[in-house]
């Protein structure tokens, strides 16, 4: 949409679209002396990030952690980045990453508003050179009461629980809703930005090529916003839109995404009509997600037991693995025919009926309902249970007995189960390859969900925006899910998506204020 002669209903230097990651990029424009405005399309504030039971944030060699001790170095942090991700992304956003990484912790640290700490969480390939099995590139903020958010008390997002299942957010917040609870609470004292909810971005206004404004609609009203600096979309990805998700061949349902309600694609719909690249359009953070009454498939992992079996009754991945390694494996096994939705994790009745799955981030219902819907089954011997959900028996009994003589002898020549950092994350450092020998035995079913969208807008180390020819657009920013990820087709470690989403806002607010530490 063009300019013309457009009178603006308000202007601002800044205008940011998303309060999850992107909320950084909000603060640092206020910080910086900027007025800005920042839109989020839904009633909430926090997006994806809200939804976050860890809120990490994957920042190697951060102040925090050296605080902490950890003798872990820059380069040591961009040669594992580097390996991991390859050239799938340019070698520029990938260093500015890890690189700019600390300062933004240090740029936080400065204000009484934020606090961190170390929650160690081992990186998600452990094999490579220079990843940490310690978990010590991992940090979450420090949780905080309500009140403390002043005028914002109440409006932040989540948690999942609150808004599937229904049951009352806690005062206390903590994970992900810690971390943009103390983005509020800071903005709160600078009162040049003002912060809308129920406003989503449609259209990005230019002139001459220079992007200058958007429409937003405004609690049903259309209300045009001039940007003197620039605008920020980090508005989440599209994970919640079957249409796009279809048109860019993205695996899973939009029913089983664990993005935030506003994650539609509008924001870089708009991006994509004005001319922006883009790229990773198929992409996701994906994960197995254990299937809920509900008919959703919610992101799920910390296995005590169980394995994952294909429709031909044999397992086909380390089920300790990090669960995007997790999530790419199902779709490899479904686009070769070999695994349809859902599938099943078989494990006994050493734990009872209950599928050994201790991290569900939606609470399970009460059993019957899971019965009821069919979604977990049960059976006196293994060739029973192989028949109640469409297995060859000879071939379930064949893997488990195969699986269980490598519990005995210690090792998963198979899959590796057991033989990563991550895999013992949460069996104390021991294996975590458990028997499945005592009856009956169970089965519960899984389908494939996601944490977002990963495709988006192309852009530079200073997060501009790109055109097709590889050019910046002037004054258009990305960040977040609505930014093509850093990480390329992989998930290096806890706490990527949201420190990249933090780390690219504020350069892009730097950017916007004329800092010379944005470039």
């Amino acid at each position: 949409m063009t300019a013309h002669d457009t009178q603006f209903d308000e202007t601002v230097d800044v205008i940011v679209a998303g309060s999850g990651g992107g909320i950084t990029g909000a603060y640092t424009a206020a910080r910086e002396g900027l007025s800005v405005a920042l839109v989020e399309a839904t009633d909430k504030f926090g997006g994806t990030t809200a939804y976050s039971g860890g809120g990490g944030m994957w920042f190697p060699c951060n102040p925090v952690l050296q605080r902490a001790g950890s003798d872990d170095t820059i380069e040591k942090a961009l040669n594992y980045f580097h390996t991991v991700i390859g050239d799938r992304t340019p070698r520029e956003l990938q260093e500015t990453y890890i690189r700019r990484g600390p300062g933004l912790v240090e740029y936080l640290e400065a204000d009484d508003n934020f606090v961190f700490s170390v929650l160690p969480w081992p990186d998600y390939y452990g094999s490579v050179p220079d990843s940490r099995s310690d978990g010590l590139r991992h940090i979450v903020a420090a949780p905080v009461r309500g009140e403390k958010l002043g005028p914002y008390a109440g409006s932040v997002r989540g948690p999942l629980d609150h808004d599937r299942l229904g049951a009352p957010a806690p005062d206390k917040l903590f994970g992900g809703r810690a971390l943009i609870g103390r983005f509020l609470a800071a903005l709160a004292g600078y009162p040049d930005a003002v912060l809308y909810r129920n406003t989503q971005l449609t259209d990005l206004i230019t002139d001459d090529g220079r992007v200058i404004g958007a429409v937003v609609h405004r609690d049903g009203q259309q209300v045009r916003i001039g940007a003197r600096r620039g605008v920020l979309l980090a508005a989440g990805g599209f994970e919640h839109n079957p249409e796009l998700r279809r048109t860019y061949g993205v695996p899973g349902e939009a029913r089983d995404t664990m993005g935030g309600p506003g994650s539609t694609g509008a924001a870089l719909q708009a991006a994509i009509r004005i001319g922006a690249a883009t790229d990773l359009m198929d992409q996701a953070w994906w994960s197995p997600g254990l299937t809920h009454p509900d008919g959703r498939s919610a992101f799920a992992l910390w296995f005590t037991g169980g394995i994952f079996v294909n429709q031909a009754g044999q397992r086909f991945v380390n089920e300790s693995a990090a669960y995007d390694r997790i999530g790419r494996q199902i779709i490899t096994e479904m686009q070769a025919g070999r695994l349809d939705i859902p599938f099943w994790m078989v494990y006994d009745n050493r734990e009872g009926e209950v599928p050994p799955v201790k991290a569900t981030n939606v609470s399970m219902v009460d059993t019957d309902s899971y019965r009821a819907a069919g979604l977990w089954r049960s059976a006196d011997t293994l060739a029973e249970l192989a028949d109640l959900i469409g297995l060859p028996a000879d071939a379930l009994e064949d893997t488990v007995a195969r699986y269980n003589a490598m519990v005995a002898a210690g090792a998963d020549t198979d899959f590796g189960r057991g033989d990563e950092a991550y895999d013992r994350a949460f069996s104390g450092g021991e294996s975590p390859m458990v028997a499945i020998d005592t009856p009956p035995f169970h089965a519960a079913a899984f389908g494939l969900s996601d944490l977002g969208t990963k495709g988006g807008l192309r852009t530079d180390a200073r997060a501009r925006v790109l055109d097709e020819s590889g050019e910046p657009i002037p004054g258009l920013y990305a960040a977040g899910n609505t930014m093509a990820a850093v990480s390329g087709t992989t998930y290096p470690g806890g706490g990527n998506p949201i420190g990249a989403s933090m780390l690219f806002s504020y350069l892009a607010a730097l950017d916007m204020a004329g800092d010379v530490r944005s470039a």
